[in-house]
């Protein structure tokens, strides 16, 4: 059987929980194919129950249970997708790990005295992490915050030498080594400037010259290694974790605007 029960686990399971684990015991054979979705739909249940259930028999989520499956099953391709699997629930896992949680609430502050100030929030990135940029930055004006992106080298050179006092600046780099985001950082810095740096590197030139720094985990696999092409997802976990905190803050702030 995949999932092994004794007597005190039975104690501690509901019907239906008792079916899953039925369910899932009883079609080893073709699990690899099934999401939780799939599971929870034969099963009659939902996918918080089939969650819950495997974790009661303990086990550490749906994602371990195929794993421990993929160890069983002879076709390499389970295994291969398996691993690659495995690699994103490691680094997302890892990335809030990382994170310091006085660092991520002061940062997050910082960028909210900004909209209280009515002042600017000027996100930088170069390359594939262009695309994060754009989404934080889309995600800060719907907040109604005066959030701009740079991609231009010339430009960020330029404009981080003229920023105003209240003024604030986001960099976006994985690596921390891009020459133009360090010298919009050391720039905005001698002005006085708030720097916040969202990096997964720890020796990062840019920590010199921030104010906040949140430091996320990239993991050591590279699909592509010929181009600048690696995942950005860190990135894009500590983007998603400060904006979904400042809609929080939001709606606690202002409940009868959120219900219109």
């Amino acid at each position: 059987m995949l999932i092994e029960i004794n007597s005190s686990i039975i104690k501690q399971l509901s019907k239906t929980e008792l079916e899953v684990v039925k369910f899932i015991n009883d079609n080893e054979d073709r699990l690899s194919e099934l999401s939780i979705v799939d599971i929870a739909f034969d099963t009659y249940s939902s996918p918080s129950t089939v969650s819950r259930t495997i974790r009661k028999c303990g086990i550490n989520g749906f994602n371990e249970l195929r794993y421990r499956l993929a160890s069983k099953v002879e076709n390499q391709e389970i295994h291969d997708i398996n691993e690659i699997m495995n690699k994103s629930i490691v680094e997302a896992t890892a990335v809030i790990e990382h994170l310091s949680m006085t660092n991520l609430l002061s940062a997050i502050h910082c960028i909210r005295d900004t909209k209280e100030k009515s002042k600017r929030i000027l996100v930088l990135a170069r390359g594939p992490s262009e695309l994060v940029a754009k989404e934080l930055c889309m995600k800060l004006q719907v907040l109604d915050y005066l959030a701009m992106t740079i991609f231009d080298p010339q430009i960020m050179r330029i404009m981080s030498q003229n920023l105003q006092e209240g003024e604030l600046v986001i960099i976006l780099s994985l690596n921390g080594e891009t020459c133009e985001l360090i010298d919009a950082a050391r720039n905005a810095n001698a002005r006085g400037i708030s720097v916040i740096t969202l990096c997964c590197s720890s020796t990062s030139v840019l920590y010199e010259y921030s104010r906040y720094s949140l430091i996320g985990y990239k993991h050591t696999h590279v699909a592509i290694r010929n181009y600048d092409v690696t995942s950005r997802l860190p990135l894009q976990i500590i983007c998603r974790i400060m904006i979904d905190y400042l809609v929080e803050k939001m709606k606690k702030e202002n409940p009868i605007k959120n219900l219109c």
